[in-house]
């Protein structure tokens, strides 16, 4: 049987953030890690919203992809930099995967319903932006929140909980209380919240 669309876009995807030289260590295997990011966000995704259209689907899949290709460092590292830099990714975002959907022979609404998403366009207003936000902070909460509390201060942390939190839904909000935190990890989210 052949492959659908969505499979396509979804192996097309892949194919391109294979090509990450940046690895993570997964089941005790190196793995790009854009693939293994873009793979855990449709994860994430069919768990929270199991009906989720395609073009948030396709969103997700494709939320970093290529990223590495516009470092961090190519814009100072002030905030103003960091904002100029994420406003830059997102149109990157979009343009590479709008290549991959036309390449694939989606229609244009799509491709621009997906670009509209990885831009973040209309979140809290636009239901499909809005999951796709909660989808994010989920995968950071499951898969890096563990790994960047070693890395940065309480205050820190506490502060990004509380940038993340407000991000996000009711429904957002429910699903990351019900993830397993260790013991610090949900210490951290208690103090965020309190």
């Amino acid at each position: 049987m052949p492959a659908t669309k969505l499979e396509q876009a979804f192996q097309l995807f892949d194919k391109a953030n294979s090509n990450d030289p940046n690895q993570e260590i997964v089941n005790e295997k190196s793995i790009s890690k854009e693939l293994i990011y873009g793979q855990r966000m449709s994860q994430i995704l069919d768990s929270f919203l199991p009906d989720a259209p395609d073009a948030l689907r396709l969103a997700a899949r494709s939320q970093h992809i290529c990223r590495w290709e516009i470092p961090r460092d190519s814009y100072p590292m002030d905030r103003i930099g960091y904002l100029t830099w994420r406003k830059e990714l997102k149109k990157f975002h979009a343009s590479k995967a709008s290549e991959i959907l036309e390449e694939v022979g989606y229609d244009t609404e799509t491709i621009d319903r997906v670009s509209f998403l990885l831009q973040k366009k209309k979140l809290k207003k636009d239901t499909d932006t809005q999951t796709l936000e909660d989808v994010i902070c989920l995968v950071f909460l499951q898969f890096y929140y563990q790994d960047f509390i070693g890395k940065h201060t309480e205050e820190k942390v506490i502060s990004i909980l509380q940038k993340t939190w407000n991000k996000m839904s009711e429904k957002g909000h429910a699903a990351a209380l019900a993830l397993p935190y260790s013991e610090k990890g949900l210490h951290l989210i208690q103090q965020a919240l309190s």
